[in-house]
Parts: C-alpha cells; structure tokens; sequence
C-alpha cells in the first residue's frame, strides 16, 4: 500500500471512527516464572469492546512463513475475567479461537500459559537463559482490534540479567509498543544476556541506526568480527539500492541466537531479523553470516519491495504468492553475491556455491512438471510445512529459492552481457517504482520495469514467457565464460544410478528417499523402500561394495539388479548413466588463458560496490 493511499485510509476512517480507535487498547504483559520448563504467563487486556462477544484467537501463520503451523496447539490454561477481576465464560469454537462473552465495561483481560521449545524464525524458544519469541508464536489477538495500539511489557525474571531486542517502540526499559497488529506481529524479541553493538549510517542526509544484538557461546573477538562483517554486508547491499530504506524507528536491528537449543533458521521483518543456530561463531562464521546477508537484503526485497499477492499478510490462512521466485529467489542470488563482494567469500568458494545451485537446479526432474511461477505458489506446502504422509516433492518440485537465485544469475549475467546494464540497476529501478513508495507489485509490474531497465520490450516478454511462466533456462555455460568461469561434468565417465539415499545392512541397501524420474533406477522400477541385494550379480552390503562394483562398470552398461519389495525378491536390468553432477572452477586454475576482458566482466560483476 503506496503513503498516500494509507495515509488517506487513515484519514477517512479517523472521521468515521475515530471515538471507537480512541478507545481501543490493547496491553500485553509477559514473564516467565517456570522458563526452565519452556513456560510463559501472558495477560492480555482488551479495551474498549464495542461488542457483546470478545472472539480472541491465536495467529495460525507468521511473517516471512507461507504455511500454516497452529500456534494455538501451544496455548493452555486460558482464562477471561472483566474489569473487576470477574472470571467469564469461554467459549472455544475452534481449535484456535475462543469467545469471551459477559463482560461489562467494555474490558476483558484474557491470562493463559504459553510453552515454547523452538527458537528458530517461526516459533518461540523460552528456558532459563532465554525467552525468544516469534510474535504470532506467542500472542492471542481479538477480531475489531486490528488497528488498535498494543503495549508490551516483558517482566524480566529474578535474578537474571537478560535485556531486550526488538524492534518495537520502546516506551521504558521494560514496555514497547506497536503502532497496530500487523506491526506487532512482525516483531520478533529476544529477552536474554546477549551481547550489543551498533552504528550510524549517514544515509542522504539522514542518520539510520544498526544494532547488532547476539545471544552466543563466543568470544568478544569473535563477535567483533561477526559485527564488523556485518557491517560489510549492510554497506555493500547498500549499494545495489543506493540507499538504506527509511526504517520506522529510525534503526534496524539484528536479533541472533546461536545457542546449542536453538534451530538454524533466518526469518526477515520489516525493521529487523532473527538469525539463530545452533552452531557456533567459531566453527560456522562465514555460514551464519551469509544467513545474515540474505536476511538484510530482504529489508528491501519483500518487507518494502513488496507482491500484491501477499498484501495484506493473513494471519488465519496460508498466503500464497506467483513471485517468491523475485522476493525470496533473488534475495537469496544477492545473500551469496554480497558476500563474495564483502570479501567474506572468495572466487573458488563462490564459485562453488554456484555450483551447487546449478547442479539442483538443472538436474532436478522437477520443471517437467511446474512453472517457475508456480513452484513459488508451492510455498504453504513446503515452507517450513509439516506432514507426515510420502510425497513426490523430490520429482515434482525445485526449491523457489535456489530456482530464483539461478534465474537472477542467467538474468545479471545476459543484462550485462547483451544490454550493458545489470541486476542491480534492475532491482534499483523496482525499489524506485515499488519500494520505496511501497505501492505493491504485480507480474506484469515486473515485466514491464524490466522492458525500460533494458529498453527492449520484446525481449523483456519473452523472458517472461520463457523462464517465469515456462521452465526454460538460460545457457549457463555460456554465460559464466564470459567471467572466466567454467561449467563442466565434476566427473566425465562415471557410472550412477542417479541420486539415491541408501541404508546398508547385511541384507542390502535399502532405499530410504524416492527415486527421480530422469535416474536409472527409477526407470528399473526401484522405489522407495526397496532393498538392493546385489548388482551385476554382487552382494551389496555396504558403500565400499556398492563402490567396488561400480568401478568396473561404465555408463550405459546394462546391468542386472536384484531386490527386495515387501518380502518378495524381484529381478530387473538397469543402465547405468554418466554421473550428471556439474562444477564451476575458475579458468585460472582450470588451465584455461583467462582474458583482459573476462578479467573486467568477473571483476564489474564480482566486486565491491560499496568502496
């Protein structure tokens, strides 16, 4: 929604309603007596009800997340009193709503226990060094309430030293508030004994603060580096927008956990990010921190830059979008571009990762059944979802992040191959039209800045026909020639089944993950939960024998497999394949002459924006 839309919104329904939104309140209060036990005690007082029945639930999906989790499986002992201190009948009509009827006053205050034992991005974490709370994870709201003001009040334990990370409004040392629910629940908080540093960036005349909070086992060097690094990242992703977005408050702040409970995960907010893991700063830096630049990135790219598909954010239901190939895809392109320009990364260990993504990406069997366009929609199930049935995901699917990363690869690469632009005068012209007046984007949107940016409609549809709404890649191979990269079989004359998860015993291997469509097993018939028992007439009981047969095999043998199936031992033949498995290597050391001009390309692509 643009500024002045909202802007005039608030204005129409400030004369409408304005003696209703003046009485609206609502106020939170949090502590945490039996923390050692994973428990939270929250109240929270409604108001000004102007109806008869007070339907109070809890969110059943969060920010940054496209599935649905139930947070209201987590919420016991729910009790409802008035202004008075009158309990009050509940009613709970749903599995995560309850009705409060009774009340009088125009008041009720609702008290229940909240258990939390996952600190990642999506739910709460809370034991006796820490409360991390993910806010839809962790708070009750009420239908009406939508655009009332909400204060927070953590109450720290006895005896504790915790402090407080969030990014909402501070009001006290101990009460914050949030202009409305949507921003409430967009602001993740961390209460423990974390370490702090922040900075000023002069940004076009204005002062924009970065705090760096990090609940660890490390070092003070260590979390010095850690900040330093970090200070890399936000100055070089700076850079592709030229500007820092104008943060609410003023200050963006980076909430991180890497404790031995916590879940590695990243999830981004429009003033802040929670980054957590379980691994350490000694042993896993440069890891953490690309989770780092991937979530800042996103400070632009989907918290303001933003698809109209999920305005506005619904709490209650799944969200789906066309466009996380764009807002999660490139955010991720530019988490691992940054850190190759911030120096953190060098040349063989971007190139690397690249070729990682290649190998997913153009190997997996999953465009002969969807769309780039629509593997983003395929987000509620699989964004973090749970199940418990098989499924197919493995043949049917391609991951929207590391598709969109490949796509904003192939697309950087043509623009300043063929049009003498870039991705990131792209993404700056995107920021200008959308996010910056945050005027929320549609596909055709997106079409349409990329015809100006390259100044040749055409082309920009046939992109879009070709690679968003169809399954086309572009010729990597040609394009990272033009870097002085190489793309190449890691393994030319290699013999494979295709990728298979096997676990071995003396009866076989069994096969504990499907088997793609494109892989010589899958065209053998053998399918999850099959046992191989021998190949080409040999026992395979282990990875060393399965290895040693292979060795004196070649692809495009045909060759004789036995295996189990619900008892019964069957008989098929299988051609073997060249192992398909790709490498980038740069020609510098691939004894390929790396020219001037591919020097230059790597080089404009490569470097350092921000110096």
């Amino acid at each position: 929604m643009s500024k002045r839309l909202l802007g005039a919104l608030i204005a129409t329904f400030s004369l409408s309603y304005s003696p209703l939104l003046a009485q609206q309140q609502v106020s939170y209060h949090l502590s945490f007596p039996n923390a050692v036990h994973h428990e939270a005690q929250v109240k929270v007082k409604f108001s000004g009800i102007a109806t008869d029945t007070l339907q109070v639930l809890m969110p059943r999906s969060s920010p940054g997340r496209y599935a649905l989790h139930e947070f209201a499986k987590n919420v016991y002992s729910v009790k409802a009193t008035d202004s008075k201190g009158n309990q009050l009948p509940i009613n709970r009509s749903t599995p995560h709503q309850w009705e409060v009827t009774g009340h009088q006053g125009g008041e009720v205050t609702v008290s229940y226990t909240l258990f939390g034992d996952h600190a990642d991005g999506t739910y709460t974490g809370i034991d006796e060094t820490h409360a991390h709370l993910n806010m839809p994870a962790t708070l009750l709201y009420a239908k009406g309430f939508e655009k009332a003001p909400a204060n927070v009040t953590f109450r720290i334990p006895k005896g504790s030293n915790w402090k407080i990370a969030t990014q909402l409004k501070p009001t006290s040392d101990s009460t914050f508030t949030a202009p409305d629910f949507q921003y409430l629940m967009d602001s993740p908080t961390e209460l423990s004994n974390f370490d702090f540093a922040e900075w000023v960036v002069k940004d076009k005349g204005k002062d924009k603060t970065i705090q760096v909070t990090l609940h660890h086992k490390g070092t003070k060097a260590q979390f010095e580096e850690y900040v330093a690094k970090t200070k890399q990242i936000v100055a070089e992703q700076q850079a592709v927008f030229g500007e820092l977005p104008d943060f609410d408050f003023g200050r963006y702040t980076f909430i991180g956990c890497y404790m031995p409970q916590a879940a590695g995960d990243g999830m981004e907010h429009r003033n802040s990010t929670i980054v957590t893991s379980s691994r350490s700063l000694a042993t896993s830096m440069p890891a953490l921190l690309n989770t780092v630049s991937h979530e800042f990135f996103h400070a632009w790219n989907v918290e303001r830059l933003r698809p109209k598909s999920l305005e506005p954010f619904d709490f209650q239901q799944a969200n789906m979008s066309e466009a996380l190939w764009l807002a999660e895809g490139f955010t991720s392109y530019y988490g691992d571009l940054t850190m190759h320009r911030s120096g953190i990364f060098d040349a063989k260990k971007y190139a690397g990762d690249l070729a990682g993504d290649l190998n997913y990406v153009l190997l997996s069997p999953g465009r002969h059944y969807h769309s780039l366009v629509e593997m983003s929609k395929q987000a509620p199930f699989v964004d973090a979802a749970r199940s418990v049935d098989p499924h197919n995901r493995h043949n049917t699917f391609i991951s929207y992040y590391t598709y969109g990363s490949v796509l904003g690869l192939g697309l950087d690469l043509t623009l300043r191959r063929d049009f003498n632009t870039t991705l990131d005068n792209y993404m700056q012209a995107l920021w200008q039209k959308f996010g910056k007046p945050e005027k929320p984007y549609t596909m055709a949107d997106l079409e349409q800045t990329l015809a100006e940016v390259t100044k040749d409609s055409t082309w920009a549809a046939d992109f879009f026909r070709r690679y968003v709404f169809g399954s086309e890649l572009p010729d990597y191979a040609k394009l990272l020639t033009e870097a002085g990269l190489q793309l190449r079989k890691a393994s030319p004359g290699k013999p494979s089944m295709g990728p298979v998860n096997l676990e071995y015993s003396k009866e076989g291997a069994k096969l504990l993950s499907g088997t793609w469509v494109t892989s010589p097993l899958y065209k053998a018939g053998i399918n999850r939960g099959d046992t191989i028992l021998t190949l080409n007439g040999k026992k395979v009981t282990s990875a060393k024998d399965l290895d040693k047969i292979m060795r004196r095999l070649q692809p495009a043998h045909s060759v004789p497999i036995t295996f189990s199936r619900q008892g019964e031992t069957r008989a098929a033949t299988i051609i073997l394949e060249e192992l398909p498995e790709l490498e980038v290597v740069l020609f510098e050391t691939a004894d390929r002459e790396l020219t001037p001009a591919m020097q230059q390309f790597r080089q404009a692509w490569l470097g350092s924006k921000a110096k």
